[in-house]
C-alpha cells in the first residue's frame, strides 16, 4: 500500500480512460503493471430518428464523473489526491461517425458503430476499393452521407471517432492511433498511414461534389503505439477534472479503439493470436500472416502497432440475455426469492451447463439491431421452440448463451474453414466470461480451439488502453509492441485453459445450421 501511495505521489502510474456500450471506465496502474484504481461512469445510447447515438453532453458529462470516481477511489484507498499520472490514454467504441467544422464543433450527433443505415455506401465502395468496407466504418458513414447530400458537408474540417474525439478535447491534437484508424479507413500495414490508392479511388469518387476539402485533410493524423500523441493542455485538464487538481503536460499515447485496447489487454498481438471481447457487442480478432480474400463478414483492421487482423464483429451480444434475465429477477422476487442479478447470473449460466448439447429445438435470436455479418439492417429479439423441443430452464438459458455467439460463429468459419487460418491461442475478455467456465467453454465449442481467460480479463479494455500509455513512456528503444507486452507485462500472467468438448463442438453446429436456416425468420419480424 505504501508503494502504491508513493508511486501515485510521484506520478509512476498510467492510466487509461475507455467508452464503452454501457460504461465509461478507467483504470489507473502502477509501474508494475498492476491495477490499483478504477472509476467508471453507467450509461446507454439514445436511438433517436432512426439514429443510434450518444448526446455531447452525456458524452462530457460521462467523463468527467468517470474521472471524479477514480479520484474518490485514490483518495479512499491511499488517502491522497490524484493530481499527476505518468501518461494518459484514451479509447472507445470503435467506427461510426463524427464530422467537426473548424473550430472543433460537432456538426451532426455522434452516429456509433451500431447503427446500419450505410448499406448502398458501404457496398459501393467494397466494389470500388476490392476490399470490404462495413457499415459501421467512418467512411462508410462519410459516404452515404455525401450520396444522402446532408447539408453538413461544405463545413466538415476533420472527421473523427469517439475516441479521436476526446484526444482532441484533453490535448488539441487530432491524431489517431493506427488500430482505431483502421475502423475509419483501410491502413497500408507497411506504410503505417491510409492506403493511397484507395484514398485515390474515393477523391475520384467525390470529385464532382465540390467541396473544398479532399478525404486527407480531413481524417486524423496516423500514429503507431510509443508514438507520442500529444500532452494534457490547460483547457483539458480543466475538462477533465473540473476541481483543477490535474497537471497539465501528461503526455497521450495514440487514442484507440476498443478492438485494439482488447488486443493488448489479452496480449494477443503476435500473429496467429486471437480473442474474443463479448459485451453489450462481441467481436474476434485473430493476427494474420498472409492477405485475405473479400468477405462481407471479416473487416482486415490492424493491431496498435500496425500488423493486419482479421476481424469479425457483431452488432449484438449481451443484451438479450440480459433482458431475459431481468425478467427471471422480477419473478423470483415475486415469489419471494433473490432479485440481486449479480447472484442470479452465475446460478442461470451454471444450469445452461445441463443442458443438451444443441439446445434441444431451442433457438433465439438475439438481435437487438441490424446486424452486418447476417446481412440485417434492423433487429427484432426473437425466441422459437419445437412443439416437440426440450422447453426447459437449462436449455432456455444455453439457447441465448449460445446465441449471443453465433454470429460470431458464422464470420469465424469463414476465417479458419475457407481461407484456413490457423489460430495457435485465443483469450475470452469481457462480462460474457465473469461467471467462471461457463462462456469460455461455450465459446471453445464456438471456434473449436482452446480458450484462455486471464486474471485480469475483467479489466477490459481500459487496462489495455493504460497498457498502452505504459509503452508510450517505459518502453526500451526499439522494443516491440510484442515483445513488451510478452516479456514485461504478462511473463507472469495467470490465466485457465479450457480446450473444446467434442460433443459441445457438434451441439454447437447442429445449433448453427438451424440457426442459418431461421434466418428467414428473422428477416421476416423485421419486414413486418
Amino acid at each position: 500500500m505504501g508503494d502504491r501511495k508513493l508511486a501515485i505521489e510521484q506520478g509512476r502510474t498510467v492510466l487509461g480512460i475507455e467508452f464503452g456500450s454501457t460504461r465509461i471506465k478507467a483504470s489507473l496502474l502502477d509501474d508494475h503493471y498492476e491495477p490499483i484504481a478504477s472509476g467508471d461512469h453507467g450509461w446507454e445510447n439514445r436511438l433517436e430518428n432512426g439514429i443510434w447515438t450518444y448526446h455531447m453532453d452525456d458524452i462530457i458529462d460521462g467523463l468527467q464523473d468517470c474521472y471524479k470516481n477514480l479520484k474518490k477511489d485514490v483518495s479512499n484507498q491511499y488517502g491522497v489526491t490524484l493530481k499527476r499520472v505518468g501518461a494518459i490514454g484514451i479509447s472507445a467504441m470503435m467506427h461510426g461517425y463524427l464530422p467537426l467544422d473548424a473550430e472543433g464543433n460537432p456538426l451532426t450527433e455522434f452516429r456509433t458503430w451500431r447503427n446500419t443505415i450505410t448499406g448502398e455506401a458501404a457496398e459501393k465502395l467494397t466494389a470500388a476499393f476490392d476490399f470490404n468496407i462495413p457499415q459501421r466504418w467512418s467512411i462508410a458513414h462519410l459516404y452515404q452521407a455525401i450520396l444522402n447530400g446532408e447539408s453538413h458537408l461544405p463545413n466538415l474540417s476533420h472527421l473523427t471517432t469517439l475516441a479521436g474525439y476526446i484526444h482532441y478535447r484533453l490535448t488539441g491534437r487530432h491524431v489517431m492511433g493506427v488500430g482505431e484508424a483502421s475502423g475509419m479507413f483501410p491502413i497500408d500495414s507497411e506504410k503505417m498511414t491510409y492506403d493511397q490508392k484507395m484514398v485515390d479511388i474515393f477523391n475520384h469518387l467525390i470529385e464532382n461534389c465540390g467541396f473544398s476539402w479532399q478525404l486527407l485533410d480531413i481524417l486524423p493524423e496516423v500514429l503507431v503505439a510509443g508514438e507520442k500523441a500529444g500532452i494534457l493542455t490547460a483547457d483539458g485538464a480543466k475538462l477533465l477534472d473540473p476541481e483543477g487538481d490535474l497537471e497539465v503536460g501528461i503526455p497521450f499515447a495514440p487514442p484507440e479503439g476498443d478492438a485494439g485496447t482488447g488486443m493488448v489487454a489479452t496480449n494477443s498481438v503476435c500473429v496467429r493470436t486471437g480473442n474474443v471481447s463479448a459485451g453489450t457487442s462481441d467481436f474476434a480478432m485473430v493476427v494474420v500472416d498472409k492477405k485475405l480474400g473479400v468477405h462481407r463478414e471479416l473487416d482486415m483492421v490492424t493491431t496498435p502497432a500496425g500488423a493486419p487482423v482479421a476481424m469479425v464483429h457483431c452488432n449484438n451480444c449481451t443484451s438479450d440475455i440480459n433482458a431475459w434475465v431481468n425478467l427471471l429477477c422480477e419473478f423470483s422476487g415475486l415469489a419471494g426469492g433473490e432479485t440481486d442479478p449479480g447472484k442470479i447470473f452465475p446460478m442461470l449460466f451454471n444450469k445452461a451447463m445441463e443442458g443438451d448439447k444443441d439446445c434441444g429445438g431451442l433457438l433465439s435470436f438475439n438481435y437487438y439491431s441490424g446486424e452486418g455479418v447476417t446481412d440485417l439492417d434492423a433487429g427484432k429479439p426473437l425466441f422459437i421452440r419445437e412443439p416437440d423441443a426440450t422447453f426447459n430452464l437449462a436449455n432456455f438459458m444455453r439457447t441465448h448463451i449460445m446465441s449471443a455467439l453465433a454470429t460470431l460463429k458464422v464470420g469465424l468459419d469463414i476465417l479458419t474453414k475457407e481461407e484456413n487460418i490457423r489460430i495457435d491461442k485465443m483469450y475470452g475478455h469481457g462480462g460474457f466470461f465473469k461467471t467462471p467456465v461457463v462462456g469460455q467453454s461455450i465459446l471453445a465449442a464456438a471456434v473449436d480451439a482452446p480458450i484462455s481467460v486471464m486474471k485480469t480479463a475483467g479489466e477490459g479494455g481500459p487496462y489495455g488502453m493504460a497498457l498502452l500509455a505504459a509503452y508510450t513512456i517505459w518502453r526500451e528503444d526499439e522494443e516491440t509492441l510484442e515483445s513488451y507486452l510478452s516479456d514485461k507485462v504478462f511473463c507472469n500472467a495467470e490465466s485457465s485453459t479450457l480446450s473444446p468438448d467434442a460433443g459441445d463442438v457438434a451441439g454447437f453446429n447442429a445449433f448453427v445450421d438451424r440457426y442459418k436456416v431461421a434466418l428467414s425468420v428473422e428477416r421476416e419480424a423485421i419486414r413486418c
